[in-house]
Order: C-alpha cells, then sequence, then structure tokens
C-alpha cells in the first residue's frame, strides 16, 4: 500500500476557523469525513487515516500555527520515512482567483510563510503542493486581515464545491499521480 502524507495548512484555535487562511484545513477536513475518519491529537498536529483503494493518506492538521508548518511536517516525513514525491501540502493561495485550484509538482513560497517554513526545514522546494485560490479583494496593507477574515456570504455558498473539487484532486493525485491529477483539476 502507498502511502502519502497530505498535510492541510491552517491556524488552529476557534479564533481561525472559517477563514481563508484556513483553506487547507478545510480541505483534509472534506477527505477525513467522506471516510468517516476521526481525528486524533498526536505530535505536532491532528491527524486522521483514510484508505483509498490502494493508498493510505496521512491527513495532517499541523497545530504549530501557520509559520511553522515545516515542523510538523519535517518531523512526520522522517518519522514515515516517506520520499518528498509522497508529500502534498494544501494551502490557502491570493494569487488565485477565489475558487480556482492549482496543483503543481514543485516551486516557491509565493510569499506564503507557511510554504516558506516547509522548504526552510526540508531543505528542498521539490514537494507538490495544491494551491486553493482565495482572492485578493483587499487594499493596500490588508493582507493579513484578509487571509484571517472569513469568506463573505457569496463565497461561502460556493465554498463547498470547491473543497470538494480539491478533495477529489488529492484523491487523483494519489491514485493517478500527479499528471492525471494536473490535466484534470488546474
Amino acid at each position: 500500500m502507498k502511502k502519502y502524507l497530505i498535510v492541510g495548512l491552517g491556524n488552529i484555535g476557534p479564533d481561525y476557523v472559517g477563514t481563508r487562511h484556513n483553506a487547507g484545513f478545510m480541505v483534509v477536513d472534506v477527505l477525513a469525513q467522506r471516510a468517516d475518519s476521526a481525528w486524533k491529537s498526536c505530535r505536532y498536529g491532528d491527524m486522521a487515516v483514510v484508505k483509498i483503494k490502494n493508498c493510505e493518506l496521512m491527513l495532517l492538521k499541523p497545530s504549530t500555527f501557520m509559520n511553522l508548518s515545516g515542523v510538523a511536517v519535517r518531523y512526520w516525513m522522517n518519522h514515515e520515512k516517506l520520499p518528498l514525491e509522497n508529500l502534498l501540502v494544501v494551502v490557502d493561495d491570493l494569487a488565485l482567483p477565489f475558487g480556482t485550484i492549482r496543483l503543481k509538482q514543485r516551486g516557491s513560497d509565493g510569499g506564503h510563510n507557511g510554504l516558506k517554513n516547509i522548504a526552510s526545514e526540508l531543505g528542498n522546494i521539490n514537494y507538490a503542493r495544491l494551491r486553493i485560490g482565495v482572492g485578493n479583494e483587499f487594499t493596500r496593507g490588508h493582507q493579513i486581515d484578509f487571509v484571517l477574515g472569513t469568506f463573505t456570504p457569496d463565497e461561502r455558498k460556493d465554498l463547498p464545491a470547491v473543497l470538494d473539487k480539491s478533495a477529489d484532486c488529492v484523491s487523483a493525485y494519489c491514485l493517478s499521480g500527479p499528471a492525471f491529477a494536473m490535466n484534470h483539476y488546474n
């Protein structure tokens, strides 16, 4: 059975529930709900394990807060002795319009502090990431307020479909490979 670490990025605690910055948490929540898998508290986060056909997905919501996500990722990659190609990080992205998703096999952090810390901790940018577009409807100097804010009522209506599509993309990545998933979901 092939094992993957699927890391949804976000911030823990009630103040951050439903915020744009927690889009990664929301996607792994959908995957866990679909499989009726319970979250368990573990080192550096909460984890749920999901089996899809011949794949085991270790879903992780780091408890390290966004800017230190790499600590949790590095620990679990080492603990499970996983190669980089078995890591997929799910993250919010200001550069993409709301509802757009983009799977990439590698790349820069794009100014995202969670991705920046993961690259720093792993010493590598060659890991896959699924970027969830949250838009960029904020005025200059209000980026932090925007990502830590909640979705608009119109966005909340469309959010379940975006999260479902994102969860489908994660499953396709693991079952059929990155090329298939990028061709079907980007």
